[in-house]
């Protein structure tokens, strides 16, 4: 059995987006608590401006880049909250997290922010990770 599993009871709808009901740890392993990104390159610049695709592919390069600091990888993410300036960027939003994480997507809150930390960034999203 693996460390992380996937739990999808069958009394609630499938999720439409890159994100699991649940997951449980079967393990006691590391604990990762990452803090919030946003589309800031390795210069500290927000890129694509505008460009919720593009932001949101950049915050999942950063998560990428600290996990795998830490020693782990995006599998290992277990939890992430989105924020983001337009919840109806969902769909698009979604479309690069399955890019990122094409199976057993990590549990997910998202929610609609008046503004973030700049006012050019569209999105933020924090992770907890359990390493192998």
């Amino acid at each position: 059995m693996s460390a992380k599993q996937v739990v999808q009871p069958n009394e609630i709808a499938r999720p439409a987006g890159a994100w699991s009901p649940a997951i449980v740890v079967t393990e006691p392993r590391r604990l990762v608590f990452v803090s919030g990104f946003t589309s800031r390159d390795d210069k500290g610049r927000v890129v694509c401006e505008g460009d919720i695709s593009g932001q949101t592919r950049q915050v999942c390069e950063n998560l990428k880049a600290t996990l795998e600091a830490a020693g782990g990888t995006l599998a290992d993410i277990v939890s992430v909250t989105v924020f983001t300036r337009d919840i109806t960027q969902f769909d698009a939003i979604h479309a690069v997290r399955r890019e990122y994480f094409p199976i057993e997507p990590p549990a997910s809150t998202m929610v609609e922010v008046s503004r973030l930390v700049d006012e050019r960034s569209l999105i933020e999203i924090n992770a907890i990770a359990v390493l192998r």
